[in-house]
């Protein structure tokens, strides 16, 4: 990928672009089923693919970097990703909760992410996507999972907390192993 012109680079945007918005949109299909993962806590399916998200907004990240196109193509996927995933939410009639939730958490922690990404960009990849999710990731979980299930019936403090915490352990299990897949990949 270092290799490649300007438009290769925008391609390979336009691409990760559109997983990210797919995967965004697939996420909050799934946000309303469960799974009990015991004393991990409770996974909403959505974290099975909204984990990925933040590394995918980070390869986005470091590939308008090397088009020397800056932050505006992120503001712009993140934009785009939350405006499908409005149209979405409206066509299958998702609960509005889901969607304030989700579209308040996605501005909100990917804002935060790509601005402390920014600021490391003269850091390594993994150094850089580590830390960011380190603040977006629990920033996400928590604003979105309060917004959505806060008020409720049977979602109390507990059941959140455990919601948050299997949301914490997936959300930086799979960035974690996209970010390394990359890594390893750009080594090949």
């Amino acid at each position: 990928m270092r290799g490649q012109s300007k438009k290769g680079h925008v391609l390979w945007l336009s691409l990760t672009a559109a997983l990210y918005t797919v995967a965004v949109a697939v996420s909050n299909l799934l946000i309303p089923i469960f799974i009990d993962l015991g004393p991990l806590g409770m996974l909403s399916a959505g974290t099975l693919t909204f984990g990925a998200t933040f590394t995918l907004r980070d390869i986005a990240h470091q590939t308008s970097a090397r088009a020397g196109l800056g932050r505006t193509p992120i503001f712009l996927m993140i934009g785009l990703a939350a405006v499908v995933n409005v149209i979405v939410a409206a066509a299958l009639e998702t609960p509005a909760r889901f969607l304030v939730a989700s579209f308040g958490a996605i501005l909100l922690s990917e804002s935060v992410d790509t601005q402390i990404y920014h600021r490391l960009r003269s850091r390594s990849w993994l150094m850089r996507v580590f830390s960011s999710n380190a603040v977006s990731v629990p920033l996400d979980s928590a604003a979105f999972t309060v917004v959505a299930f806060a008020g409720e019936p049977g979602y109390d403090a507990w059941l959140m907390l455990q919601i948050v915490q299997a949301d914490l352990l997936f959300k930086f299990g799979i960035g974690a192993l996209v970010a390394l897949a990359k890594h390893w990949w750009d080594r090949a």
